[in-house]
């Protein structure tokens, strides 16, 4: 048994919207807020909200948020007695959790052994087989010879998939149409995962082609208690990264989703899993159009997923409450049956780059920034006018939330709202998101994860339409009509200014 240990203070291993996130849940429970910065981040607003701040290195993510003894540093001389790592950086490495617990920290997440066994996807593929969760068709181990392929792709058979064991982010994986390529697939697959994981090692399992992406969020406590919180659809994808999300799943209906979330409960309890995780399945739409719902064990994350708040939105929750919550060694406060998903949300990514140009990540100064609202809507962001986005950090600006007491609200208010969004001296992919949810496939809800790419060239063009720059230029000029005649009347009643408030929350801090 877990006894139960008080947080006083959260370090956030983190940057951005996240650790803003996070900072705000500290602050509703009444827990003081920690924040490590580079000297990027300097005037960041996690800096400014936490109750404290450490600068922690120079810009490169390297030299100050993936620096394990920096951070560590930064909780001894802080006082601070549980470290949150948010998503990215450092928060499924199991060498860090591990350093945590051993400095006497608690780690907001899983433990470090099962960071490391689901974060190798050819060990998590054999724990879930035993747990007799449904895995893809595919080999028990890692393929290291041109004997050892050839045997594989007769099991298997054609397309095939060559992935990486350790990592993720579409590295080091190489799909296999024919005999012919897959020799030379192979050996860039174990390039690519020497040179991004430092690990060569490669699998081969079947290749489904146009699945749908469904990811179960998971919540464990320390007392073998585990439950899910229902389904995110994740199939609007590009190069295997996530652009929009929403639930419930348009392709699951009530029966499946009952199945696959027992899945996920049972994976949960195979590892002896505790805290937040994701339970990611591929759903195969081949077998789906026969009648048959075929999906299969994808991936665990072993964190908090960038799309958490769509959960919340539909379940009235605070995932990160229960995060703090269950690692200071409290249990579970519901049950399965008290869960009930009410109305349906979408999340939006918001990123600073050029669809037309590639996607390349754009940079600038924020100049203007003018925020939907309105009811059933979050913006979750680090923005400020006068920002800089830098090339050193991911270019994920904002999550833009909205709940609809149906999916097709859902739709109209999410368009309404990434037409009143103004972001002003960097480029976005707004106007694309705008396209992608005009679409007649996504208005019917039948898309998957080669959808974007395979549609590229149309979305872009109706993106960059004149009739949707126009529209987006209209919505933005109102928006800063708005806020230009607020502020005069702030102004007028001798409210302070913007300056000042900025000047108010300058950091003078470590």
């Amino acid at each position: 048994m877990t006894s139960e240990r008080k947080i006083q203070k959260l370090l956030i291993a983190n940057r951005g919207e996240i650790a803003l996130r996070i900072i705000r849940t500290c602050r509703e429970m009444g827990i003081r807020s920690v924040a490590v910065y580079s000297e990027a981040d300097r005037d960041s607003l996690p800096v400014r909200w936490a109750d404290e701040a450490y600068c922690i290195g120079p810009p490169p993510s390297a030299q100050s948020y993936l620096k394990v003894d920096a951070i560590l540093d930064a909780a001894r001389r802080s006082g601070a007695e549980a470290i949150h790592p948010g998503y990215g950086f450092l928060a499924e490495n199991g060498a860090f959790a591990d350093a945590c617990e051993a400095a006497g920290l608690i780690f907001v997440g899983p433990t470090g052994h099962v960071i490391r066994t689901m974060g190798d996807k050819i060990d998590a593929r054999r724990l879930m087989t035993q747990a007799n969760v449904p895995v893809m068709p595919g080999t028990e181990g890692e393929i290291s010879t041109d004997e050892e392929l050839e045997r594989a792709a007769e099991q298997i058979g054609f397309p095939m998939m060559i992935k990486a064991s350790g990592g993720g982010g579409g590295k080091g994986i190489r799909i296999v149409n024919d005999p012919k390529e897959m020799r030379k697939a192979f050996n860039m697959a174990r390039s690519e995962a020497e040179k991004a994981f430092g690990n060569p090692a490669v699998y081969v399992e079947r290749y489904l082609k146009n699945p749908r992406h469904i990811e179960f969020q998971v919540m464990a406590d320390n007392y073998g208690h585990a439950i899910h919180l229902g389904e995110r659809e994740c199939s609007l994808q590009r190069r295997h990264q996530k652009i929009i999300e929403e639930t419930p799943s348009p392709l699951i209906d009530d029966e499946l989703r009952q199945r696959m979330g027992d899945v996920a409960v049972q994976a949960c309890e195979a590892i002896g899993y505790r805290n937040a995780g994701t339970i990611e399945f591929l759903a195969d739409t081949e077998a789906f159009e026969r009648g048959e719902k075929k999906f299969y064990f994808l991936e665990m994350n072993t964190r908090l997923q960038v799309e958490h708040p769509i959960t919340e939105k539909v379940l009235g929750l605070d995932l990160v409450r229960l995060q703090l919550e269950i690692a200071a060694g409290q249990e579970l406060p519901f049950a399965q049956e008290d869960l009930r998903q009410s109305g349906h949300a979408i999340e939006a990514r918001i990123y600073a780059e050029d669809p037309n140009s590639g996607f390349l990540p754009a940079t600038g100064v924020v100049q203007s920034l003018d925020l939907p609202g309105g009811s059933g809507v979050r913006m979750d962001s680090a923005l400020y006018e006068g920002m800089e986005v830098s090339v050193y950090y991911d270019p994920m600006l904002a999550k833009l939330v909205v709940r609809g007491s149906t999916r097709d609200a859902a739709i109209e208010r999410l368009k309404r709202c990434l037409g009143e969004l103004h972001i002003s001296g960097v480029k976005t992919n707004v106007p694309f998101l705008l396209a992608i949810l005009e679409t007649e496939s996504f208005r019917c809800g039948k898309y998957h994860t080669g959808y974007v790419e395979q549609n590229l060239k149309t979305i872009l063009k109706d993106a960059g339409s004149e009739k949707r720059e126009l529209i987006v230029l209209a919505a933005a000029a109102l928006a800063h009509a708005e806020r230009k005649h607020r502020s005069r009347q702030l102004q007028a009643e001798g409210a302070p200014g913007l300056s000042t408030w900025k000047a108010a929350f300058r950091p003078g801090r470590s």
